[in-house]
């Protein structure tokens, strides 16, 4: 887990706005126009469009274009696992038999991303690493 902590905290970071929080909540329930999204969230042109380009630059949305609309739906299976299980904790968004299925728009229905090996364990004890206060 060492060698992948940087990896980890620069995909962290997408997280870490709570207005990014939100366009990728707002993204990952559904493909959508820009213009959906600037109503839906309230957000200034600008301030929409430096997120949206700062998300596209990273690979964790992609964008489909339909005549003049532009449309914006999740592309990385790690973001979709991530805004599930945010969306599960935070928003109190359904149990095991009703929580949404958030997908990555090229992923196979149905399948999830899968962890690496050891993946589970080795965060558990990374966790650990420092002492609460």
């Amino acid at each position: 887990m060492q060698e992948k902590a940087a990896e980890a905290a620069d995909f962290m970071r997408l997280f870490s706005t709570p207005s990014r929080l939100m366009l990728l909540c707002h993204i990952a329930q559904k493909e959508r126009s820009v213009g959906e999204i600037q109503e839906a969230l309230d957000f200034k042109q600008p301030a929409l469009s430096q997120q949206l380009g700062e998300l596209r630059q990273a690979g964790v949305v992609q964008t489909r274009r339909e005549s003049r609309q532009i449309y914006y739906s999740i592309a990385d299976d790690r973001v979709a696992a991530v805004m599930e299980m945010l969306m599960r904790v935070f928003c109190n968004v359904g149990d095991n038999q009703t929580s949404p299925r958030i997908e990555a728009r090229n992923s196979p229905a149905g399948q999830r991303p899968a962890a690496p090996e050891g993946f589970v364990g080795e965060m558990a004890r990374w966790a650990r690493l420092e002492k609460a206060d």
